[in-house]
């Protein structure tokens, strides 16, 4: 039988009294880029009541230690010289000696101190330009390097006061009766009040009021002036400042448009930390998350062991070891977010050097299944007949379209090893999403430009059974009439867009109807070219005035749309196209069913057989698209 026993332990603490401060919590104006108004700081007054003081913010997601404590804060008040609030900061905690030593070491002489002082981490709501509305929740107040908005120590309670003070009941400037001192430690020696002391606080008065009032600068400009270097009441420069926001109001009121207010700042731990991890990756935030400060992850190493635990890469994940304890977010997903974000960005970035040229001659549609695709032709019902008074409505002809085109899979992964993880490598990490979206976008180039250059240049064959260029006249089954063999020239525009004007819409794709509807009426819009055509297409796209009014480029250059588009893909050099607006006449087509950009996806958790054989999170890219032409009619083509 096991012997049990049971020891109750006291354990002595040596309790050194560290006295307590008078401290400035938060000031009005500008901080972190938001911007603080005294009614919306004497408004939250209630909600600093019995504050804990830490010392430096959270770590990650506002998770704290008892090792940091530092103090508690009590009797929060509005100083209105200071414009700010202040507090009464006792300190306590593991970290309460290193608070009253810096406390006694800032307040102790008149030399240079470090940039040391009181930071509030709050949540609130926010109105147009910045402006905070309300604060909602003071989560602590931390005693930081280089706080953004002003909170400092001003006093020890436990001292006879030393610094000059304004009475702000008084009509002029004092100093303060003093009281015994409840418990010297350190007493300083008394001073007096200098009159180049109250010069100096007067003017250091001045320049805060004029701070935070939020005039322009004209408006403290002259404040600035009438107050300096003379005597004056803190209730005069407070009338004064009033009077001329009140002025300033009046003058730009007829100019101000006031938007409904929004709810902005309140981001949650999960929020905080996807925000790190997109700029970590080099991926653009979400827009809640913009200008959101957050903790700046050292590289991806850190963040997996945050979020894993995993600090002998075994490949798992080890809730007893995790430094962030509640969060959902796994390194994965965190990971898979930013990428797929930053796969947007490079998207975005390559379009617009040039691989985005298809964008604007196709149609895009979103497709709910992978089923073959039929795709639908507009303008089939060319005009409506004369209906007879009395007569019966006949059945009209209504043109289809039997193209169609199947989705096509593509993809890939890439391996994101132990050894990738251990050493670090975060430009690795950023360059894979990069490189994900340039093959992504380069493949949807080079399916659409081979539509152009398929078959030698005469393009993929239709459902008619004709090819999708070809000479043959519209009124044969198969003819489309949009092929010739000049090279690119202004006379040559004008006839291929003459071409495409005069093409006959679809009635019926039957005999007796081939050719038969009426007009396309639609110039073409684009242009397509290999490099070497560039400028040739656009001093025919965009001439100069003098060219003969008879050209059809003259009048695009007074309003009718065009562009010239270089095809990366084409290597015959002479080889040129024309293509109608596909908003009004589409003619190629691209389906997509999960999206027109490539979906990223993050396999890497302890089940994962990758993780587990090859110790590699795999990062998988895949892309659904179908590719094909609905209608030739709105396509030109010159093979030279």
């Amino acid at each position: 039988m096991t012997d049990q026993h049971r020891l109750t332990l006291t354990a002595a603490a040596d309790v050194t009294p560290l006295g307590a401060f008078a401290i400035l919590a938060i000031t009005a104006g500008e901080g972190n880029g938001w911007r603080f108004s005294p009614e919306v700081l004497q408004a939250s007054l209630p909600l600093w009541d019995g504050l804990e003081t830490f010392v430096d913010h959270g770590r990650w997601l506002g998770q704290r230690s008892v090792r940091d404590l530092g103090g508690l804060c009590h009797a929060p008040a509005w100083d209105a010289a200071r414009q700010g609030i202040t507090l009464q900061l006792r300190p306590a905690g593991p970290s309460g000696p290193l608070v009253a030593a810096l406390g006694r070491e800032l307040l102790g002489d008149a030399g240079p101190h470090p940039r040391v002082g009181f930071s509030a981490d709050l949540l609130f709501t926010a109105g147009p330009e910045q402006s905070v509305q309300a604060i909602l929740r003071v989560l602590s107040l931390d005693l930081v390097f280089d706080p953004a908005r002003g909170g400092a120590f001003l006093r020890a309670l436990n001292s006879v006061p030393s610094v000059v003070v304004v009475d702000l009941q008084g009509d002029r400037m004092t100093t303060p009766r003093t009281t015994p001192p409840v418990e010297q430690l350190n007493p300083p020696p008394a001073t007096t009040a200098e009159p180049q002391v109250l010069d100096q606080l007067a003017g250091y008065l001045l320049e805060s009021a004029l701070s935070a009032s939020r005039l322009p600068a004209a408006a403290q400009a002259h404040l600035r002036r009438r107050f300096s270097g003379q005597a004056f009441a803190p209730a005069d420069l407070t009338a004064a400042i009033d009077e001329q926001r009140s002025l300033v109001a009046a003058l730009t009121a007829g100019a101000v448009v006031q938007g409904p207010g929004r709810v902005a700042a309140m981001l949650d731990s999960a929020d905080r930390l996807q925000a790190a991890v997109d700029d970590l990756l080099g991926a653009p935030r979400d827009p809640a998350a913009q200008g959101a400060p957050v903790s700046r992850l050292s590289g991806v190493r850190e963040l997996y062991h945050l979020l894993t635990g995993d600090y002998d890469f075994h490949g798992g994940v080890y809730p007893e070891r995790l430094t962030l304890q509640h969060t959902t977010a796994n390194f994965t997903g965190l990971v898979k977010n930013a990428m797929n974000k930053a796969i947007v960005e490079r998207w975005n970035q390559l379009g617009r050097a040039g691989y985005g040229w298809w964008e604007k001659i196709v149609h895009v549609e979103h497709f709910e299944t992978l089923n073959q695709v039929t795709w639908v032709i507009t303008g089939s019902v060319g005009t409506l007949p004369v209906i007879a008074e009395g007569a019966e409505y006949a059945e009209l002809k209504v043109g289809d379209s039997p193209e169609v085109a199947s989705f096509t899979k593509y993809g890939g992964y890439i391996g994101l090893t132990l050894e990738t993880l251990d050493r670090d490598d975060v430009r690795h990490l950023r360059a894979i999403p990069r490189e994900l979206a340039g093959a992504a976008l380069r493949r949807l180039s080079g399916l659409v430009a081979a539509i152009f250059t398929d078959n030698s240049g005469a393009g993929p064959t239709l459902a008619d059974g004709g090819a999708l260029f070809n000479s043959t006249a519209v009124t044969t089954a198969g003819g489309h009439k949009n092929l010739l063999t000049t090279a690119l020239g202004s006379s040559e525009w004008e006839v291929v867009s003459t071409a495409a004007y005069n093409q006959p819409m679809l009635v019926a794709n039957e005999s007796g109807y081939y050719g038969t509807g009426a007009k396309l009426a639609l110039n073409p819009r684009y242009v397509l070219v290999p490099r070497g055509l560039e400028l040739t297409a656009r001093q025919i796209i965009y001439p100069t005035l003098e060219r003969a009014a008879s050209i059809y480029t003259q009048n695009q250059q007074r309003g009718e749309p065009g562009d010239v588009l270089v095809v990366p893909e084409w290597t015959d050099a002479n080889d040129w196209a024309a293509v109608v607006d596909p908003a009004l006449a589409p003619a190629i087509c691209v389906g997509e069913r999960f999206g027109l950009r490539p979906e990223i996806f993050v396999a890497g958790d302890e089940l994962s057989p990758a993780v587990f054989m090859n110790d590699e999170s795999r990062i998988k890219v895949r892309h659904l698209v179908a590719v094909g032409v609905a209608d030739y009619r709105p396509l030109h083509k010159s093979n030279v």
